[in-house]
C-alpha cells in the first residue's frame, strides 16, 4: 500500500498514480483508497487541510500521486443581479454551506432545501455531476480560493484568554474582608456587665442573727 503522507508544494513534479476523489474524501486527513490503476492507498496528512484537485502527494516509497477531484452530484445557482447573487452567497454562507463561488454562478452539493431557498431568492437552478471544489474558510490553512497570509490572523483575534483575565477583577476576598468587621465577640463581652454576683451578696445585708439573739435577752433565770 502507497502510505501517502507528504505534500508537495510543487506542482511540476512527474506523478506515478492518479487518485480520483470526491469533497467529502479530500476534506479528510486520514483515509483509504484505490488509485486509478487499482493499488491500495492510505491518506495520512494533517487534519482540517483539504485536497484540492491537481494536489500532489508523495509516499514514503518516494512514489507521487495526483489528486484529482471527481465529478458529484452538485446544484449549480446562476443569477445576473449582482444583489440578488450576493444576498443568496450570503444567506447560504450562514448556514455554513461549503459553496463554491463563480462569475454570477454558485454551486453547492445538492440538497431540495437550499435548492428550494436559492430558487425563491431569484436564482436559476441546475442539477448537475461536476468536480464540487468550495472556498475554504477565510482563516483556513487549505490550498486555492484564499488570500495569502489571511490563516495568520485567526490566533491574533482570538487571543481571549488576554481578554478574560477575569480572576483579576474578582479579587473580592479583598473587599469581603467581614472578619474584621464582624468581630462581635469585642462588643459582646456581656459576661463583664453581668457580673451579677458582685451586687447580689446579699448575705452581707441578711445578717440577721446579729439581730435576733433572743437568748440573750431572755436570761431572767
Amino acid at each position: 500500500m502507497l502510505k501517502l503522507t507528504r505534500r508537495l508544494q510543487e506542482t511540476d513534479v512527474q506523478h506515478n498514480e492518479e487518485l480520483l476523489l470526491p469533497f467529502d474524501e479530500r476534506k479528510r486527513g486520514r483515509l483509504k483508497a484505490k488509485t486509478l490503476s487499482g493499488r491500495e492507498a492510505g491518506i495520512f496528512i494533517d487534519r482540517g487541510d483539504v485536497l484540492r484537485g491537481g494536489t500532489l502527494l508523495q509516499a514514503d516509497s518516494g512514489e507521487v500521486v495526483l489528486v484529482k477531484a471527481s465529478d458529484e452530484e452538485v446544484t449549480t445557482a446562476r443569477c445576473e443581479d449582482s444583489l440578488t447573487f450576493a444576498k443568496a452567497c450570503y444567506h447560504l454562507g450562514n448556514r455554513h454551506v461549503p459553496l463554491q463561488i463563480g462569475d454570477n454562478w454558485l454551486r453547492f452539493q445538492r440538497d431540495h432545501v437550499l435548492d428550494e431557498m436559492v430558487t425563491l431568492l431569484g436564482l436559476t437552478v441546475d442539477h448537475t455531476e461536476a468536480p464540487f471544489e468550495p472556498e475554504n474558510g477565510a482563516y483556513a490553512k487549505g490550498h486555492g480560493h484564499h488570500h495569502h497570509g489571511e490563516h495568520s490572523h485567526e490566533p491574533v483575534e482570538s487571543h481571549e484568554p488576554v481578554e478574560s483575565h477575569e480572576p483579576v477583577e474578582s479579587h473580592e476576598p479583598v473587599e469581603s474582608h467581614e472578619p474584621v468587621e464582624s468581630h462581635e465577640p469585642v462588643e459582646s463581652h456581656e459576661p463583664v456587665e453581668s457580673h451579677e454576683p458582685v451586687e447580689s451578696h446579699e448575705p452581707v445585708e441578711s445578717h440577721e442573727p446579729v439581730e435576733s439573739h433572743e437568748p440573750v435577752e431572755s436570761h431572767e433565770h
